[in-house]
This record gives structure tokens, sequence and C-alpha cells, in this order.
């Protein structure tokens, strides 16, 4: 038995066993909650895309919320992997779907603060930037603050640049500007790389 529209039992693309339904339930999750949002994607859709039965969605996950609290710890754990081979980079498309389903869970009006269990990227910055800061607290706030402004980036960079009149600026030239701006805030220098070279 398959919802209405996913592949059949003999298309070779569909997951079989435990762990193959559950990583491609995650997967498409992940891909439609970064589409739509969480809210605006039911059960029933990701398990079209999946591929699977919606019964076995709910058999592995429970409530959409559980749902919800599986696929943030998926997209932490794949950016921890990142992290850990160290080839992470802010453009990475990884990264990009993890902020953009962090950002449309929240926007949904889920705790995504309780939800997720570990912060990869965050825990990672905190201990680089403790070397350059006071004391911990110090260095996780202005990491909270880099974070803050390069997801911002990440997230609304075709407004800001029609707002701001920035649409003629290069995305590589943006993008550096952007990064020296985050690494500014991280290392608490008092002024922006564009204002020493004056």
């Amino acid at each position: 038995m398959t919802t209405e529209g996913a592949r059949t039992p003999s298309d070779d693309s569909n997951p079989l066993g435990r762990d193959a339904v559950v990583s491609a339930v995650l997967t498409h999750a992940a891909d439609l909650f970064a589409e739509r949002g969480p809210a605006a994607t039911s059960i029933r859709d990701i398990a079209e895309r999946a591929g699977v039965n919606h019964g076995l969605v709910f058999r592995h996950f429970g409530a959409k919320d559980k749902l919800v609290t599986a696929v943030l710890d998926h997209l932490s754990a794949e950016t921890a992997a990142l992290v850990d081979t160290g080839i992470l980079s802010p453009d990475d498309p990884r990264l990009r779907r993890h902020w953009v389903v962090l950002a449309r869970c929240i926007l949904d009006g889920y705790p995504v603060g309780q939800m997720q269990s570990r912060f990869p990227v965050i825990t990672a910055l905190i201990e680089q930037t403790r070397l350059q800061r006071a004391d911990d607290h110090d260095a996780a706030l202005s990491v909270a603050h880099a974070a803050a402004f390069v997801l911002g980036w990440q997230l609304f960079e075709p407004f800001l640049r029609k707002a701001a009149g920035l649409d003629n600026i290069p995305n590589a030239q943006l993008q550096q500007a952007i990064n020296a701006e985050a690494v500014r805030i991280l290392s608490g220098s008092p002024q922006s790389p564009a204002d020493q070279n004056q």
C-alpha cells in the first residue's frame, strides 16, 4: 500500500528496510521543510517525496513535532560532520539548507532551541573564539552576533541587496565583505577592515 502519487514497491528507488526508510524520510523532510516550512508540509507530502507509505513515517517518528526534532538533529549531525572534516564554508549548500530549515521552523513557531540537541557550528566557533575573547560569555555573545549577521545575509540577501542599493556588487566581493565583517565581530575588533584601510 502506497500513498497516491508515491513510487510503487517495484520501483528500485523505494527505500527498503528501517535504516533506508528513516534516511529517506529525514532527507526529504529536510528538503520540504526548506522549501515550504514544516507547517505547510504534511506527513503525506514527506512520505510521497520519500517513496514510502505515510504510516511508516508515523511508525518511525511519531507525531510531526517528533519528526521536526529528528530532522533538526539529522541536519545538526550532517553539519557536525562538515565541521569535523574542516571543509565547512558559509556558502556550503548543506549548511544553507540547515539554516533555512531552522529559520522556517522558527517562523512556524517551533521552539528550535529546545528541539535541536546539538549546535556544531556554534560550538566550534565558540571554541575558536575563546582564545580571542575575555571570557566564555564574551566569546558566546560574539559568536551569536556573528551567526545572526551571516544567517541574516544567507536568508535575506536578495532583499538586502535591493534595499541597500548593492545590486551591482559581484557575489564574490559581497561574500568577502560578509566574511570579513563576521571575522571582525568574532575577533572583537572595533573597526571594520574597510575602516582600517582608510
